[in-house]
């Protein structure tokens, strides 16, 4: 395993430079759009805009990639967000800073596809489940010590900007030097997305309402921290206890999941993220009792996606698995599209305690059909039962790779087709 470790550092390097860069920014341009006198509803509409070009960016990118390939393409994605993130600071505009965060969102899946396509084709099959586990500990790792970086400066002045636009940049760096054989260009296994509710309803309702949950989350969490009167610092630590959460909760409620049916796993989660929702209502802006129901919160709904991935690899043969998770992704993004909006909508007309209201309404949401589809049938594995994997979203690379430990779990009768 360690040989394998010193072969890849060079991408987790970068992978961890960019993640800095990237939470950093999204967190601080909410607190200063929030200063600047931006509408709820157009906060909303800015994490909204990011989804989007997350969403055109899974559907576009790899077209480009096959054209350039994999370091030409990510010293352009690279230029792109770099380049974004500095034009912020040159137009204080709300359109235009919804502009700038769909090509954001659109140059940093390119990012992600590279990265994790070089990931998926340098581990073997015997150690991708392990170099997965390893990438989503930078990947959350990165988010979460990026939200500490808004102590170095108020999010009014420019350095904040400055030293995410730099950590963007240096991510090049470390990838651009590794002497690792560039991946395959991406060809990509499709599924219909009609076809993939056919084969797991359940799942792809949990990847939309889990997308309308976190992508809310995730694009109005710190300035809902600030309407409700706490300073930067609060905000900061409230993300961090959040994805803290998720970091330390995803493998015991994974093993649950894995130990009963998935929906009535999804139904119990899915209620018990409604009461940390509950709870974050509660605390308001007390610093104990809301980093307590952040770390909460974030444990068992940074699970919902995972377990609605687990749910879908149940029912599809292993020749169909990369095809569903890409479809799956396609609806978890078009919920994390909508759901800001939402939320952000919500706020401007109620309040902040739209927020948390929004977290419960989506999930218990959830927890009722759930609920309802194990009263209507069975639940019929396919093939074998899959095995849950701690993960966030970030692009069809990251699924390819969770997908081979899935493979690698099906049975020695089973010949795996994909």
């Amino acid at each position: 395993m360690l040989p394998v470790i010193a072969r890849i550092l060079a991408l987790l390097s970068g992978t961890v430079l960019l993640l800095l860069g990237i939470g950093l920014l999204n967190t601080l341009l909410v607190l200063r759009g929030a200063h600047e006198g931006f509408s709820d509803t157009l906060l909303g509409l800015m994490g909204s805009s990011y989804f989007v070009g997350f969403l055109l960016g899974t559907l576009l990118v790899p077209t480009l990639i096959r054209r350039m390939g994999h370091i030409r393409a990510f010293a352009f994605f690279t230029a792109a967000v770099t380049a974004s993130v500095l034009a912020h600071l040159m137009l204080i505009d709300a359109i235009a800073w919804i502009v700038l965060r769909v090509i954001a969102g659109a140059a940093v899946v390119g990012l992600y596809i590279i990265i994790e396509s070089w990931l998926n084709s340098h581990a073997g099959p015997a150690l991708r489940g392990r170099v997965f586990a390893i990438y989503m500990v930078c990947n959350l790792g990165a988010l979460a010590a990026a939200q500490q970086l808004l102590a170095l400066d108020a999010p009014t002045g420019y350095l904040l900007f400055v030293i995410s636009a730099t950590l963007v940049c240096v991510a090049a760096m470390p990838v651009s030097a590794t002497q690792l054989t560039p991946p395959p260009r991406p060809s990509g296994a499709s599924m219909s997305l009609r076809e993939c509710f056919r084969k797991a309803p359940v799942a792809v309702l949990a990847g939309v309402l889990s997308g309308l949950t976190m992508g809310a989350f995730w694009s109005l969490g710190a300035v809902w921290v600030g309407r409700l009167g706490g300073d930067q610092t609060l905000a900061a630590n409230f993300m961090t206890a959040t994805i803290l959460g998720g970091v330390a909760l995803q493998w015991p409620i994974g093993h649950f999941s894995d130990g009963s049916d998935r929906r009535r796993a999804l139904v119990a989660v899915a209620v018990l993220t409604a009461l940390a929702s509950l709870a974050l209502l509660w605390a308001g802006a007390r610093h104990w009792p809301l980093m307590t129901a952040a770390f909460a919160f974030g444990g068992v709904a940074f699970s919902l996606y995972p377990i609605a991935v687990a749910h879908l690899i149940d029912h599809l043969h292993t020749d169909e698995i990369l095809g569903g998770n890409a479809a799956l992704l396609l609806f978890h993004g078009a919920g994390a599209a909508i759901g800001p909006v939402l939320a952000g909508a919500g706020m401007a007309r109620i309040g902040p305690m739209a927020l948390p209201v929004h977290f419960m309404l989506m999930t218990l949401l959830l927890a009722g059909i759930a609920y309802w589809h194990t009263r209507r049938r069975d639940d019929v594995i396919v093939d074998a039962p899959a095995i849950f994997v701690p993960m966030v979203r970030t692009s069809q690379g990251a699924m390819d790779m969770m997908s081979a430990e899935q493979v690698a779990n099906v049975p020695a009768t089973e010949t795996p087709t994909s």
